[in-house]
């Protein structure tokens, strides 16, 4: 299979509000991918939808090969999801987050140990494994996130705005550990992100997106025109004026998840 993620013209509608217009993409297996966008752009829509959180109002998807309409169990099976606002257990210690996290998945006691294991290894925090999550800087609790999204070893796992709110030497180490899950896990990676940095940083492509289209698509450096950074491509294509965002999209989102998991 070629590609983690294909859409044929995939579209949601809220009444009159188009919020995904008839998007089409290929995201290939193993790549680091960027969504950039302004606020209200359609990027938590479009995860969304690929998550099957939302079901779209036309138009296809596939997510590693399963349908997002007609077989939503194996897309669910098939992906991790870390969201913008903490979902951890602060009572409870890495380890048990973890565990819990992969018996809601139905894994074994034994895989669920070695997964773990592996995961935390991955994130660098085995050695903090059993410390309760409160005592944890923001850093390694974005950390941790990362590492209960691969606790069921998806094929592909979206990270939405993973770094927000984090000093710079934090935002580096997440980068060094999603390159390195990517690398050792060959984990398709999905990235919503406000850093035009992080994007060119730790992308391969990126889809820069603005109201429900994408408006460009490519390698960064194949985006930029001479002497441009990534952001002066980012501002060009999508304006300077600022965005008023609509309500949480990433609250109503986790709100969803919940009730998914139920």
């Amino acid at each position: 299979m070629k590609y983690a993620i294909e859409t044929d013209k995939l579209t949601k509608k809220y009444g009159e509000l188009t919020a995904v217009d008839a998007l089409s993409l290929r995201i290939r297996r193993g790549e680091i991918f960027g969504l950039l966008g302004p606020n209200g752009a359609g990027k938590t829509t479009l995860i969304s939808m690929l998550c099957t959180i939302l079901e779209p109002t036309s138009g296809k998807a596939k997510v590693n090969g399963f349908d997002i309409s007609a077989e939503q169990s194996s897309v669910r099976k098939n992906i991790g999801i870390v969201f913008q606002d903490p979902s951890l257990d602060d009572e409870l210690t890495a380890w048990e987050n973890l565990d819990i996290h992969g018996a809601l998945y139905g894994l074994s006691p034994q895989d669920r140990k070695a997964r773990a294991e592996s995961s935390l290894k991955t994130v660098e925090l085995y050695d903090k494994k059993d410390e309760l999550v409160k005592h944890y800087s923001g850093g390694m609790k974005r950390r941790l996130e990362i590492a209960r999204g691969l606790m069921h070893a998806p094929a592909v796992l979206f990270l939405d705005e993973p770094t927000i709110g984090l000093d710079p030497q934090t935002r580096r180490h997440i980068w060094d550990s999603v390159k390195k899950m990517n690398r050792e896990k060959k984990v398709t990676v999905i990235l919503t992100t406000h850093y035009i940095d992080e994007a060119d940083a730790l992308c391969g492509r990126v889809a820069i997106v603005d109201r429900g289209k994408i408006v460009a698509c490519g390698a960064p450096s194949k985006l930029k025109k001479k002497g441009e950074s990534l952001e002066e491509v980012f501002l060009r294509l999508t304006g300077n004026e600022i965005r008023e965002e609509k309500g949480s999209s990433t609250q109503t989102m986790r709100a969803r998840m919940r009730a998914w998991n139920k």
